[in-house]
């Protein structure tokens, strides 16, 4: 054991060297090194008495001998190991011995090792360092030794004892510094960590609102610890709209009203405040509406809230609107926990085509109210436009459906239908950056879902396609119950964030409504994202092939959006 870190053959044999391994005269172990000179059997026989004195055997006897040119032995008698006679507590106070918790202070007839000493020196000098007191200093006094064994006395000198002040914003950043202390978990006040500072240091890569522009910096003064952020605000809000005016091909002589507004507004009046408000109208009957808000640390707590509104009218076959209330707490510097409460409502509108009906459409009205809880990971460079590092969600719902009975539709269709049942779905995504040298990088991505229900309904499953899931098909072209999808994405980086890209994705879709068979959706191609002083602008061209659409030219997909960034 005392030899585990230094055993290994060496690539030149020219010296061999015998060890001969004694304690208190008995041979315990004998064993053969190779060393290319004499300088490396010297370095190794220093390295073994060293190594013999940290494990307690403080006066060994080496005897180092060269028979020849390429032989030599190395006796050792180890005598006899030290051990601890007492290790008293010293002026260690109940707080620290509280969070000590470390059986070497019961080491009595324990041999003498100096890294557990060392292990339990640090430990104090943490606990020191993590709860106010970050100057503070740990020694051993009262060292006696006798005979075969040494005890000492444990003495600490706490130093001043620190506070956080008030975190300062030295960039031109105008996000409020208690809301950056809030998230950061540094408040005015609190007992100085160390611990904490590290954590804030990564922390702040994880909020999107700002960048860092060089190290954080850290004084101490009047008994109060400030840490200075040199960070700028980013450009993350975006404001866009398109309106179309177009002839309206069912209604003669009136005009179709299409477009699309983005309104998106982060870290309102500095405090972390998010508002969001998404419109789409592509045809005459089909509408999408998100609208999103959240209040960070709600009523001084540490707890954010955020609610959200979703509409989605699918021409005239079903509308869908869903309800969320949110609460989350962040466990960690890259860990966040939230739990929410769902209202889902859908409804057929297209009743005519299912007068005649013999069994329930597979559109149906329906009412689900689910909870759940989303966690989150994010070890990435950049929060926004990540480069290295690794993220990942997880999703799970879980609550009681119920079938409302639609008066369009024949009152038959409804008997012996069990109304309330109970659904859940997961949903689960997680990728992977990183970049060699400066140009070349990699995303690589999986994403999966599930959802069952004795009564799933096509208005009630995942939707995917498009250019934030599977490129090469339209958007929400897959309805789904079950799904799982690779994306692998080379990047070639000539910018801080453009880059030209290559991609191919490969997934499974399945539903569990109707009679359809599941698909292995496939598709590849390549694009551009490129950083201008507006925003970001992304083109992909795709080549899509599934069970409802062939591989062709005819059939590509080109995806392009531009993010304009205030």
């Amino acid at each position: 054991m005392l030899f585990a870190a230094l055993t290994g053959a060496a690539q030149d044999t020219s010296y061999t060297l015998k060890v001969e391994l004694f304690s208190e005269g008995e041979n315990v172990k004998e064993m053969m090194q190779a060393f290319p000179d004499s300088l490396g059997v010297i370095k190794y026989s220093k390295a073994v008495e060293d190594s013999l004195q940290l494990e307690g055997y403080f006066s060994p006897e080496l005897k180092l001998a060269f028979l020849s040119e390429q032989q030599s032995t190395l006796t050792i008698e180890t005598g006899v190991q030290t051990k601890w006679l007492d290790l008293s507590k010293g002026n260690l106070e109940p707080w620290v011995l509280y969070r000590l918790n470390n059986p070497l202070l019961s080491v009595k007839n324990k041999p003498f090792r100096y890294k557990e000493l060392r292990r339990l020196m640090e430990k104090i000098l943490d606990i020191g360092q993590n709860n106010g007191y970050p100057f503070i200093s740990v020694r051993l006094d009262s060292v006696r030794q006798e005979k075969d064994g040494v005890s000492a006395s444990i003495t600490m000198d706490k130093g001043p004892f620190i506070t956080f002040d008030t975190l300062q914003v030295t960039g031109n950043s105008r996000t409020q510094p208690i809301y950056l202390a809030r998230k950061l978990g540094i408040r005015p006040g609190e007992p100085f960590s160390q611990k904490k500072v590290m954590e804030a240091t990564r922390a702040i890569k994880n909020v999107p609102y700002i960048s860092v522009v060089s190290n954080p910096e850290l004084s101490f003064q009047n008994e109060e610890a400030t840490i200075y952020l040199p960070v700028n605000d980013r450009k993350v809000n975006s404001l866009d709209g398109i309106i179309g005016l177009l002839p309206n091909e069912i209604e003669a002589n009136k005009w179709l009203v299409t477009g699309q507004f983005d309104l998106q507004l982060y870290n309102v009046a500095g405090r972390g405040r998010d508002y969001v408000l998404i419109w789409q109208r592509l045809s005459q009957y089909s509408q999408n509406l998100n609208i999103e808000a959240k209040e960070p640390f709600v009523l001084g707590t540490d707890l954010d809230v955020s609610v959200s509104f979703n509409l989605l009218k699918e021409d005239t076959t079903f509308l869908n609107r869903a309800f969320e209330f949110n609460v989350g707490y962040q466990l960690s510097a890259s860990t966040y926990l939230s739990f929410f409460g769902k209202r889902q409502a859908g409804d057929l509108l297209a009743t005519s085509n299912y007068e005649q009906a013999a069994s329930l459409p597979e559109i149906a009205d329906f009412r689900y109210n689910s909870y759940g809880a989303t966690f989150t990971v994010n070890r990435v460079d950049d929060i926004i436009l990540p480069k290295r590092g690794w993220q990942s969600m997880a999703t799970f719902g879980l609550g009681n459906k119920r079938i409302i009975e639609n008066t369009g539709l024949p009152a038959a269709l409804y008997v012996g239908l069990k109304r309330t049942s109970l659904q859940y779905y997961m949903k689960a995504k997680m990728a992977y950056y990183h970049r060699w040298q400066q140009n070349l990088g990699l995303k690589l991505s999986v994403s999966a879902g599930d959802m069952d229900n004795a009564n799933l309904l096509l208005n009630d499953l995942f939707r995917l396609g498009g250019l934030q899931s599977i490129r090469g098909f339209n958007e929400n072209y897959f309805y789904t119950s079950r799904y799982i999808y690779l994306n692998v994405e080379p990047r070639f980086y000539f910018g801080t964030y453009s880059y030209f890209l290559l991609f191919t994705d490969l997934g499974r879709v399945e539903s569990k409504v109707g009679n359809v068979t599941g698909e292995w959706p496939f598709s590849f191609g390549g694009g551009l994202n490129l950083e201008t002083s507006g925003g970001i602008f992304k083109f992909v061209y795709a080549l899509g092939q599934a069970g409802s659409q062939p591989l062709g030219f005819n059939y590509s997909r080109i995806h392009f959006g531009f993010t304009g960034r205030f």
